[in-house]
């Protein structure tokens, strides 16, 4: 029988902020307790990843190669950085909709398809969800939204029923898994199996709970303020995103499709303002690992062992080749995956595939590499050698040390490099605020 599946990804969310990852309490969530009780039994349940990154430090990047299986560098029109509120309406930044997809390609095999949350791969009328595969989608289509209003921060309303504006009230963490619940609820008896995408706008800002609804009225400056939150603000944020995952793993229960669904948990990229990297430094919109490693949890009853851990390198578009993989689809011949299958790992998380992952952004000029253990990293022209099973918070530069590494590793990047289209002229990060205050992208 061919399996579900359900793809939960969080929106900034930082490498050590979950409870099974070494996060901090909850503060009014619950005293010393974990802010993600039931991602943490998620996590007991199946199989937990140390070393599983994201294909970007940021927003947009990630999700084209979430939704082609694909370096996002491939693709045209923007997929090398976020894709800003202000170019509503552009009819070249954004995902293709010709472009295969993993929604697109499961259900021409015969899957039902829905997403619930957030889009951020271009606007309509020339993109959007239902153009890329998608049978359903209830959720944002911008970056930051806020969870009172559904507002973006241009202040344009964005909250969509299919390819329609929908007025709704409530908090936006809560609709958003309430929809996702709904939709499993739909699937009960039904011949097909499903694919069911929940990509959350938590914790991205704005610092908002549930009791925060008075504070989406009164900031004058947009929902990228600078002027509020908190710690204990941003943990409440990661507990409501929490709870919404177990109603949705109950949901599946309810139907009897626990066992056979492959559920993911991860996240776009690494930790923005108030997140927990532990041990790892850095944050969003850096190729350090705070940047680019996130939590990945990973159940699957009918395959996958309980309590399990792997060290297995992974990258966020490796779950497009096993996805299709587990469902016995082939990709378009067209249109190669560059991303590997981990079912083998999934099943047997003490056998490890040898692999190599790259990453460049045009902020600051960063690139980076990953093979084994160790770390090449470009800043600036400046360069930089990490041994991370030693040196998880990349402050030994190992460079002059080892210079033959350096050099090998170099050129492996550059050999890499030449296989993807180059870093387009005009790619450009819009900035809310200055690097000094913690900058980050719409």
């Amino acid at each position: 029988m061919r399996p579900n599946f359900v793809f939960i990804l969080a929106d900034d969310l930082g490498y050590a902020d979950l409870g099974c990852y070494g996060g901090r309490s909850a503060g009014s969530t619950g005293g010393a307790s974990s802010c993600s009780p039931e991602l943490d039994r998620m996590a007991a349940q199946g199989l937990r990843f140390t070393d599983g990154y994201s294909n970007s430090p940021v927003c947009s990047p990630t999700r084209f190669a979430l939704m082609t299986g694909r370096w996002q560098y491939r693709l045209r029109g923007g997929a090398d950085e976020p894709i800003a509120s202000r170019t509503r309406g552009n009819t070249v930044l954004g995902l293709p909709p010709e472009h295969p997809t993993l929604p697109s390609l499961l259900r021409a095999a015969g899957y039902a398809t829905a997403l619930a949350g957030k889009w951020h791969l271009g606007f309509p009328p020339a993109f959007g969800p239902l153009k890329s595969g998608y049978e359903e989608f209830f959720g944002v289509m911008s970056g930051g939204v806020d969870y009172f209003t559904h507002c973006d921060s241009a202040g344009v309303y964005d909250l969509c029923e299919g390819d329609r504006e929908t007025r709704r009230t409530g908090y936006l963490t809560d609709l958003i898994s309430q929809r996702a619940a709904d939709f499993i609820g739909r699937q009960q008896g039904a011949k097909s199996p499903f694919l069911l995408s929940v990509h959350y706008t938590a914790p991205h800002w704005p610092w908002e709970t549930r009791a925060d609804a008075a504070l989406a009225q009164t900031i004058r400056d947009g929902i990228a303020h600078l002027d509020g939150g908190s710690v204990e603000t941003y943990l409440t944020m990661v507990h409501h995103m929490d709870e919404g995952i177990g109603n949705i793993l109950r949901a599946l229960e309810r139907i009897g499709a626990a066992e056979n669904t492959l559920v993911v948990f991860t996240s776009d990229n690494g930790g923005e303002r108030f997140s927990d990297t532990w041990p790892l430094k850095g944050g969003k919109m850096d190729l350090l690992e705070g940047g680019i490693r996130v939590p990945y949890i990973v159940r699957w009853p009918a395959r996958i062992a309980a309590g399990g851990g792997t060290s297995q390198l992974a990258i966020t578009m490796d779950w497009v080749t096993t996805f299709l993989s587990a469902a016995g689809v082939q990709p378009h011949p067209d249109f190669p995956l560059d991303g590997v299958d981990l079912l083998a790992v999934l099943e047997r998380p003490d056998r490890t595939i040898e692999r190599e992952l790259y990453w460049r952004m045009k902020f600051r000029e960063q690139k980076a590499m990953r093979s084994g253990p160790w770390k090449y990293l470009s800043l600036e022209g400046n360069e930089f050698l990490f041994d991370l099973s030693k040196d998880a918070r990349e402050r030994a530069n190992r460079a002059r040390r080892e210079p033959g590494r350096l050099a090998e590793m170099r050129l492996k990047y550059q050999a890499w490099e030449a296989t993807v289209p180059a870093l387009p002229a005009d790619a450009k990060v819009s900035l809310v605020y200055d690097k000094t205050s913690m900058a980050q992208p719409h």
